[in-house]
């Protein structure tokens, strides 16, 4: 069962770059698509507290709601890397 959540937008380059290392990694995470309006987002501004995606929330570590793509990259390498 996936404890990594990732809430994304289709087609976000952002999005997609957050991907590929959690499938580099070979994480398993939940995927949450985001309606492409901001005024609509309002579970992923629940979780992280602003309306931009990527998100990644990992409970496991006390992840909450991480934005920006470098920083959940170098966050995924940190900590599920070999």
């Amino acid at each position: 069962m996936a404890t990594l959540e990732l809430y994304e937008l289709s087609g976000c380059p952002y999005c997609a770059k957050v991907k590929t290392k959690l499938d580099e990694l070979g994480l398993d995470y939940e995927s949450h698509m985001v309606p492409r309006s901001h005024d609509e987002r309002t579970e992923v501004k629940e979780v992280s507290g602003q309306t931009g995606v990527p998100v990644l929330v990992d409970p496991d570590n006390g992840i909450d709601g991480m934005a920006e793509s470098d920083d959940i990259v170098e966050y995924l390498e940190e900590t599920y890397g070999q």
